[in-house]
């Protein structure tokens, strides 16, 4: 069975306003289950696709903070 995880994920959020994708991230973070894993991916897939040089270098340096 061949999925495609993104256009997945991008079909079961197409709709949502900004409140329930926040709570998307938040209740998948949350759970804490690996199955989340790859629709959190997408999702920062997204983000990052959409931030500036500078938001990306925010992200990275949170990031390095983090691990």
């Amino acid at each position: 069975m061949d999925i495609n995880i993104r256009k997945a994920v991008k079909h079961n959020i197409s709709d949502n306003d900004k409140d329930q994708l926040e709570g998307t991230i938040v209740d998948a973070i949350k759970d804490g289950q690996e199955k989340m894993l790859p629709g959190l991916g997408v999702l920062f897939e997204i983000i990052w696709q959409e931030s500036d040089d500078q938001q990306k270098q925010l992200m990275v340096d949170n990031l390095a903070k983090g691990v």
